[in-house]
């Protein structure tokens, strides 16, 4: 079967400080991530997700008022174990929506609104970000207060 052309817009990106970090997590941001689609593989000491990402960058296809929605696949290397906090793996059809990935001590963290996040075990930064498949449309654009 003939691989399939990458769409011109999508994004393939790679985080190995924390800088790079910091853009994933911005590509990232409001995010809607089902629990079904995370998984750590312990054998490959990775966790992955498939993301349904607001596109925050513009698209010269969108209508001004409206956004869209792509899905986004991103791998985390190096993961030697992973703590969830405030949600269950028994709750596969919960939808989190995620802030922000951000390092701390010993780790990266995702965090998502609500007070859920998880923490991935790993002694660096070795991310992948890639887009998967056409954008579509949404009216829903993600809203955040002005700061003070």
């Amino acid at each position: 079967m003939p691989e399939r052309a990458r769409p011109p817009d999508a994004l393939k990106l790679l985080a190995r400080d924390a800088e790079d970090l910091a853009v994933i997590s911005a590509v990232l941001q409001d995010a809607l991530i089902p629990v079904s689609e995370m998984a750590y593989l312990p054998e490959e000491r990775r966790f992955v997700v498939v993301a349904n990402r607001f596109r925050w960058e513009r698209s010269p296809a969108a209508p001004r008022r409206n956004g869209e929605r792509r899905l986004a696949g991103l791998s985390i290397s190096g993961v030697t174990a992973v703590r969830r906090r405030g949600f269950s793996l028994a709750e596969p059809d919960r939808i989190l929506v995620l802030l922000a990935i951000r390092q701390v001590a010993g780790a990266l963290q995702l965090d998502f609104a609500g007070g859920a996040s998880i923490r991935l075990e790993t002694e660096e930064i070795v991310c992948h970000l890639d887009d998967l498949g056409e954008p579509w449309p949404t009216r829903w654009q993600p809203r955040h207060p002005v700061g003070k």
